[in-house]
């Protein structure tokens, strides 16, 4: 059940990211477009990924969980995994609120500090891929 509970982690982490990488990536778009109908194609990218990326990410974090319970390996490690996971999924959700402002026209953010946003998560799967190949406490 381990290795089941592990390549689907491992799965789902994988699509989530594509995710979590491109969308902000089209925010970057989005606060630089300079018409309307480049601005609706951006938006309408944008919102097909964020619920294309939703349930990937949800899979992951219940198989991320469901890991340590079936194994019964409560490591130092596992709980900053835990950490990293719980700090993703607020990632996300924040990703889904930037999303709603540029739905209704409030995004006050420039496309410079959506090309710093978009760097994020690459640092948390960093620290990720450390702890779970580490294993270092």
């Amino acid at each position: 059940m381990y290795l089941w509970l592990k390549s689907l982690h491992l799965f789902f982490m994988v699509a989530w990211f594509a995710g979590l990488f491109y969308l902000p990536r089209i925010y970057v778009n989005l606060a630089m477009a300079e018409n309307k109908q480049e601005y609706a194609r951006l938006l309408l990218m944008a919102q097909k990924l964020f619920k294309f990326m939703t349930p990937w990410g949800m899979g992951a974090l219940l198989c991320g969980l469901a890991m340590p319970l079936v194994s019964g390996a409560w490591a130092g490690w596992v709980h900053a995994k835990i950490t990293l996971g719980l700090l993703l999924a607020g990632y996300h959700v924040w990703c889904g609120v930037i999303l709603r402002r540029f739905q209704n026209n409030h995004n006050q953010r420039s496309h410079r500090w959506f090309r710093v946003f978009n760097e994020l998560p690459v640092f948390v799967l960093m620290a990720a891929v450390y702890l779970a190949v580490f294993k270092p406490f």
